[in-house]
């Protein structure tokens, strides 16, 4: 066969070849394309129901919390939320346009129409709770039936997730399938095409077409074991050999493009389970060193190429104090004023540079005209700052991404969440421990601080006493001058024995019309002319509510001391029998519970 039938065979086979090779990896890369807008379709449809089960929770934490309290803010806040839900139709409408099925939306719908009737039994609570009937507005929300409803809601969104996680597992391997199909067959055609090659190198175009075909049969090789990294060799021949490079070019592109969106996507998930787990653990924090020890463990992994700070607003001092810091931030001071920082003036993230151009905070040490590239991110909650979170370039490691800022932004909302939760903590358990009327402890902090102190006074044999305190004929100041002269007698009671220890905290209010006073470190002696002192300043007080003089306040007093009269553990059980003994020899007078040695004298102090 002549050379030129040869050289015209070999042509026309590289170019059908060629073809078939191209179209190959172009659907492999169509089949990837298809792979990957299944992920990005599932995406979509869970960020679009990302807040169904929120929705049902959030209104039924806001209506238990409304029974609970009482308090119109927290219906208000109820009602906020409750006005903002849409009808099902909307709000499953942009879920419908993410590519959900009929059958997803039917699963979800009902979700959504059981959630609403949540809603109607919880307007139907509150406003039995508003007429006065507490008993049937706990029923509607605490009861069994409300708490099944609750969980068949949240089994229908499950229900809905789980159709939607097996459709797009389907659409996806599908997707995986064909792409290593066409991958396959790519590979065939590429080693026919490469065997052809070596033949027409052999016999016609050994100088022109060997180099070139080891080159990117290299290439082929890396590319099928999904080494992307591969460089092509620079061709540019026009004929079947430039055609293969160009094909086996696209197919490179397309991997590179599929690795980094996966690489991407690998990053973003792993951000938000960090983001995730520490906004749980924060929800689990007792105390604002728990807190801490969650900021330090958890934002360097979120954001490791940034040093920072976490600051809170010292109120008392009006000062930005540092509470904890990660990788050695050098620009910030520890301590400045709230004014010294841009975030915390305007409540706003700020960032003297980067893409657009900012005024540097005062709180940074500047070096020149050099300004690092610094962010301040203010903490705040329901409009009220509580502290601000700083970010620094770290040294020797690249800077962060301009995607990563909006997660820091995101860290900042859960951190600020978190310290509002803990100042509200506080202050409710302050509100549980002290009587409203008097100021002083009620019973609850009573059991704490005697658990406490009669334990630290037991540890060390030292001397502890106590006063029950009762308002003699208190029901006469109620019947003779109405319950606002009986609220005055108790407040001014209640400001006498605040006054009457030197440590805060130790003076209680029993119950009704008795109070109790503790005296940590006073013997018997001692405790006993404190006690004729307090009943003696009762007494001198001058009341009158309306223009009306009440008269006299007279008090009746036992005291007790351990281990003098009684073992720790009934210290209270002592100086209350003492006190009924007061009552029985007349009131207005202080007595002294008996000595454990036997002698059942009891010590008192007359008036």
């Amino acid at each position: 066969m002549r050379l030129a039938t040869i050289t015209n065979w070999a042509y026309g086979a590289t170019v059908a070849l060629t073809l078939v090779s191209g179209t190959t990896m172009l659907l492999a890369s169509n089949a990837q394309e298809h792979e990957r807008a299944a992920v990005a379709q599932r995406y979509a449809l869970d960020q679009a129901t990302s807040r169904l089960g929120a929705d049902v929770y959030a209104l039924t934490d806001h209506a238990r919390q409304y029974l609970n309290t009482g308090d119109p803010a927290d219906r208000l806040i109820y009602n906020r939320n409750a006005a903002v839900l849409a009808s099902v139709e909307e709000r499953i409408r942009h879920i419908r346009d993410a590519g959900a099925s009929p059958q997803e939306l039917q699963a979800l719908k009902d979700a959504i129409r059981w959630a609403d009737t949540l809603h109607d039994e919880q307007r139907e609570a509150i406003a039995a709770f508003d007429r006065g009937d507490e008993a049937l507005a706990r029923k509607l929300l605490f009861g069994a039936e409300y708490g099944r409803e609750l969980d068949r809601v949240q089994a229908l969104i499950d229900r809905f997730q789980d159709r939607l996680d097996r459709r797009t597992e389907t659409l996806v391997n599908e997707a995986t399938e064909a792409a290593r199909l066409w991958k396959t067959l790519s590979e065939i055609v590429l080693a026919i095409t490469g065997l052809l090659f070596l033949c027409v190198l052999y016999f016609v175009f050994k100088r022109r077409v060997l180099r070139p075909v080891i080159k990117l049969s290299d290439v082929v090789n890396r590319l099928a074991a999904q080494d992307y990294a591969a460089e092509l060799p620079n061709l540019t021949q026009i004929d079947e050999i430039g055609d293969m490079a160009e094909a086996i070019g696209i197919f490179r592109e397309n991997g590179l493009e599929r690795q980094r969106l996966e690489a991407e996507r690998d990053a973003d998930s792993n951000i938000r389970d960090l983001l995730s787990r520490m906004t749980q653990r924060m929800q689990g924090c007792d105390t604002l060193a728990d807190l801490r020890e969650v900021v330090l463990r958890f934002i360097p992994e979120i954001e490791p190429a940034r040093a920072g700070r976490l600051y809170l607003l010292d109120r008392k001092r009006n000062t930005v104090v540092e509470q904890c810091s990660w990788f050695e931030p050098i620009h910030s001071r520890p301590e400045f004023s709230p004014v010294a920082c841009w975030a915390l003036r305007r409540g706003l993230p700020h960032r003297p540079t980067g893409g657009k151009i900012d005024v540097p905070c005062d709180h940074l040490a500047l070096e020149g005209d050099a300004y690092p590239d610094s962010l301040c991110l203010p903490l705040m909650a329901q409009r009220e700052t509580l502290g601000l979170l700083y970010f620094e370039p770290r040294g020797g490691v690249a800077a962060a991404s301009p995607t990563s800022e909006i997660y820091l932004g995101m860290l900042a909302e859960n951190i600020s969440l978190a310290l509002a939760n803990l100042r509200l903590r506080d202050t409710l358990r302050e509100m549980a421990m002290v009587d409203g009327l008097t100021g002083l402890g009620n019973r609850r902090r009573l059991d704490a601080v005697l658990g406490d102190e009669l334990g630290l006074m037991g540890q060390l044999g030292a001397t502890v006493s106590c006063l029950m305190i009762d308002v003699d004929h208190f029901k006469r100041f109620n019947d003779v001058f109405g319950h606002k002269a009986g609220d005055a007698v108790l407040q001014k009671v209640g400001a006498v024995l605040t006054g009457a220890t030197r440590e805060p905290g130790l003076a209680f209010r029993y119950g009704g019309e008795e109070f109790l006073l503790l005296l940590p470190g006073l013997d018997a002696d001692l405790a006993l002319a404190r006690a004729e002192e307090i009943r003696a300043t009762i007494n001198a007080l001058n009341i009158s509510v309306g223009g009306e003089d009440l008269g006299s306040v007279t008090v009746s007093i036992g005291v007790a001391s351990a281990p003098e009269h009684c073992p720790f553990a009934r210290l209270t059980l002592t100086a209350d029998a003492a006190l009924l003994h007061a009552k029985a020899r007349g009131r207005n007078r202080v007595e002294i519970a008996a000595r454990r040695s036997g002698d059942m004298t009891a010590r008192r102090q007359l008036a």
